[in-house]
């Protein structure tokens, strides 16, 4: 399985405004190797990208479940539980639900691996 992997950059809500202020204002152009999620700290990143999250991840990629239910049963974990956790991801981008034509979708990982960018200002 090749790997996906998604840079992540953390900004506080202040810094990611400033940040997109001046994007549309054309001050500021975005680096091609530039984050493209931002979060807004570390303990975020920390919840969102926890181990049993990114065991999560990793089986819907290997696994290629057809829905929520059948990801849930595949990994033990209760729908409920995996239906939030796949709602946060998709809210970051990290991963989606996509319509299979039935009531279920299907789950499908954005990214398996990730970078951390964390600028530290003085």
């Amino acid at each position: 399985m090749a790997s996906k992997v998604m840079k992540i950059g953390i900004l506080s809500w202040e810094e990611y405004k400033a940040r997109n202020l001046a994007i549309a204002r054309g001050e500021l152009k975005p680096k091609r190797n530039a984050p493209k999620i931002w979060m807004p700290s570390l303990e975020t990143a920390a919840k969102v990208l926890s181990t049993d999250n990114v065991a999560l991840l990793r089986a819907i990629e290997e696994l290629k479940p057809a829905s929520v239910t059948e990801l849930a049963s595949l990994t033990n974990r209760k729908q409920g539980n995996v239906s939030r956790t796949l709602k946060t991801m998709s809210n970051y981008g990290i991963a989606e639900l996509r319509e299979t034509g039935s009531r279920a979708k299907r789950p499908v990982a954005l990214a398996t691996e990730f970078q951390v960018e964390l600028r530290v200002h003085a």
